[in-house]
């Protein structure tokens, strides 16, 4: 068994290493690029390294045969640009405090996200169930397929959720209560999805019953809690441009477009599977919110309530 584990072990290290040199060859594109074009508003430089950057990620996941390589993109690649947007002016124009607020959260974001990604993530021959679908589905026309949907779809999304950092980055306005409210969504936002996070990789690790649903902590007023705190993590940064630069209140598209793509597209999905694999997790979606968290009607008070009188 040790020797099994050593050897499983080493396959992911060499795994990680792979997807680091991915990711440090997807950087010097991005350096690349944006040098190409350093004399275009800062938008649409940090737009053009990050397609570039995305572009040699996606190298990596045709030669490996794994769209795996771009799961960690979507938590590194923000702080990389706000770390662009907030360097970028000499000498720094914004509020410093501001500033400071975004970064970190930006960071704290990324870093807890991207550390649930390696913590899950078993290596090459582990690929996310949601590309194995779309694998099957499409066939041979999976990689220009995985290329719109899977790698240049998210970072179109993502890209729009931070337009709206920009002016919170660059502007001088003063600090308000409107940025107080943005860094308390930001923060909580981080914290109910670490912790619905913590509480499903507890209910993992405890092996369940297969047909077993997780109804416990955040779970139990929510169908999907971490997706509610990754929506609001949204949110709350386009609270920060704002508060920044009302005038730049069109960037709302951007969070809008994180919503509708979790709404419509993501959640759907983690729904359909879970139903084909656990039969009572229909009567647990006719019970339970899919992302905003409310009390919910038990499953006895629901039967009480149903019966003819």
């Amino acid at each position: 068994m040790d020797a099994f584990n050593e050897e499983r072990e080493g396959r992911r290290g060499r795994a990680f290493r792979l997807v680091g040199l991915a990711y440090l060859l997807a950087a010097g594109a991005a350096f690349g690029a944006g040098f190409a074009v350093r004399g275009w508003h800062p938008i649409w430089v940090a737009l053009v390294a990050d397609v570039a950057a995305t572009g040699v990620v996606f190298g990596f996941s045709v030669s490996f045969d794994n769209s795996s390589f771009y799961d960690p993109y979507w938590s590194v690649a923000p702080a990389a640009i706000v770390a662009f947007w907030a360097l970028w002016p000499v000498p720094l124009t914004g509020n410093p405090v501001r500033l400071g607020l975004v970064a970190v959260l930006v960071c704290l974001w990324g870093a807890r996200l991207t550390w649930n990604w390696a913590r899950g993530w078993s290596g090459l021959s582990h690929e996310d169930w949601r590309y194995r679908d779309i694998r099957t589905k499409t066939g041979r026309a999976y990689w220009p397929a995985s290329l719109a949907g899977i790698h240049l779809f998210p970072t179109a999304v993502v890209f729009g959720g931070l337009v709206g950092l920009y002016p919170a980055l660059t502007s001088a306005r003063a600090f308000s209560l409107l940025d107080v409210a943005a860094a308390a969504v930001t923060l909580g936002a981080i914290i109910i999805e670490a912790t619905a996070d913590k509480q499903l990789l507890r209910f993992r690790r405890s092996n369940p019953p297969r047909e077993q649903v997780m109804e416990q902590g955040l779970w139990r007023y929510a169908r999907h809690p971490n997706y509610f705190g990754e929506i609001s993590f949204w949110w709350g940064l386009f609270l920060f441009c704002l508060a920044a630069a009302p005038a730049w209140w069109p960037a709302v598209a951007g969070p809008v477009a994180m919503t509708a793509m979790f709404t419509f597209i993501s959640l759907p999905m983690i729904d359909h599977r879970m139903l084909a694999r656990r039969p009572a997790y229909a009567e647990r979606m006719r019970r339970v919110s899919a992302i905003v968290p409310w009390l919910s009607r038990s499953p006895a008070s629901r039967s009480q309530s149903d019966r003819p009188r």
